[in-house]
């Protein structure tokens, strides 16, 4: 008899699965399978990158779970289109199931792997499992897609009024393959273990509760800290969704914000590398390569964007807040490309998701799908002493804040903010 194939991406649990779900369900032996997509590692700048070792952790965890069900995780390491002509050639596959990614590349990769299978008659099934609405499911009266949030948000909070979200049951005695493969190292991988320490998977209700009171003081533990969870599977988004709308409305507002960026991604994929809004693609950057070394080492002057920096640089995280604090400074008071900033963060964030990494820094740049005009610049100085009154978030990353070795701010608030709107105008101003 054939088999089917759950293939696991970014939906690393079993329970909850939506493709799992149906998987299980079709009544044939289940092979599950995970791919060590070269074409993603090699791009990445360090050889003990967190995240891939967060998701080896991850793929530990769930192999264990299968092997309480008599199965294993079989897990291969290369191109996912001459894996897939090795799982063919290997395997007598009746159906393949994944969920959803709305990422560019995956979209690609998934279209390839899709004509390589159905050239083989094999039918590849995908399912929406990481956002609770998709693609069209959250459109304008005409069919459009909002490309504003708050109208975006009323549309989204109305549909989920009449649809039902509940988390699927696990197949506890499904039919697994029976199998015992081995989990590759991280080193047998072309990488190494960093030591770096992870944020519990658990939703906390006391987070869910001070939320919306907390959420914006980054001295606090006031944060879920779950975007590294959401970003490869490891939690429901619908179990979370469900935990934080009995708590926190202002949480339920964050989801949804990680829903309205996915979908601006998958609707208008140009803004990986250009401007939401096309104008604001011809602003003159200074793009100071020696200021842009210094925002990195957290080393401009301004407390709050240091601490942020270096928090960042130790722990692979930073406060929500602060990210937009720290990225307001670098394309506003320093004129450095907004897209210099996403691609640092995107090296260094451990919750590292595309749509959401970009829509924020598109965001704090004033090109993108935000109703906020462009002449919106925080003052890191007036942002510090809102929300770090007593110093205790700066006095924790910069030990040297109040002494004589701290340096003095890299540029002055005032002449920044009123260099950045003029150019920003003049550029919106200038003739095409």
């Amino acid at each position: 008899m054939s088999i089917v194939i759950i293939w696991f991406r970014r939906d690393l649990r079993l329970n909850d699965n939506v493709a799992l779900f149906h998987a299980m369900a079709d009544g044939r032996e289940v092979l599950p399978v995970f791919i060590f997509d070269t074409e993603i590692l090699q791009k990445l700048q360090s050889r003990s990158d967190a995240r891939v070792e967060f998701i080896s952790q991850a793929l530990n965890a769930l192999n264990e779970r299968l092997k309480r069900r008599g199965s294993s995780l079989l897990i291969k390491h290369g191109s996912p289109e001459k894996v897939w002509q090795e799982l063919i050639q290997s395997y007598q596959i009746g159906t393949v199931y994944a969920n959803h990614d709305y990422e560019p590349y995956a979209l690609k990769r998934d279209e390839k792997v899709g004509k390589l299978l159905a050239s083989h008659d094999i039918p590849f099934h995908t399912f929406k499992d990481q956002v609770i609405f998709e693609k069209e499911e959250i459109t304008k009266e005409n069919g459009t897609p909002y490309t504003v949030f708050t109208p975006y948000s009323h549309k989204w909070k109305s549909r989920l009024a009449e649809a039902s979200v509940k988390m699927l049951p696990e197949h506890n005695k499904g039919n697994w393959c029976q199998q015992n493969a081995c989990i590759p190292s991280l080193e047998e991988i072309g990488f190494r273990q960093g030591g770096v320490k992870f944020p519990a998977s658990a939703v906390q209700e006391d987070i869910l509760t001070r939320y919306a009171e907390q959420r914006d003081f980054p001295a606090l533990h006031g944060t879920s800290q779950l975007g590294i969870h959401l970003r490869f599977g490891t939690i429901s988004i619908r179990q979370l969704l469900l935990k934080a709308a009995q708590f926190s409305p202002s949480f339920v507002n964050e989801l949804i914000w990680r829903d309205f960026y996915q979908m601006i991604l998958w609707h208008y994929p140009h803004v990986i590398s250009s401007a939401f809004k096309p104008a604001y693609d011809r602003i003159l950057w200074i793009n100071n390569e020696a200021d842009f070394e210094r925002w990195k080492a957290g080393e401009t002057g301004y407390p709050l964007v240091d601490a942020g920096m270096r928090q960042l640089a130790a722990t692979g995280w930073m406060h929500n807040r602060v990210r937009m604090v720290v990225a307001s400074f670098l394309t506003k008071h320093l004129l450095i490309d907004w897209r210099w900033g996403e691609t640092w963060f995107a090296e260094k964030l451990l919750d590292f998701e595309l749509a959401s990494n970009n829509g924020g820094w598109q965001w704090a740049a004033g090109c993108g799908c935000d109703a906020a005009p462009y002449f919106r610049v925080f003052n890191p100085q007036l942002q510090q002493e809102k929300f770090d009154p007593k110093h205790e978030y700066i006095l924790k990353w910069i030990p040297e804040y109040g002494l004589p070795g701290y340096p003095k701010p890299m540029v002055n608030h005032e002449m920044a903010r009123a260099r950045a709107i003029s150019v920003y105008r003049n550029t919106l101003n200038r003739p095409v």
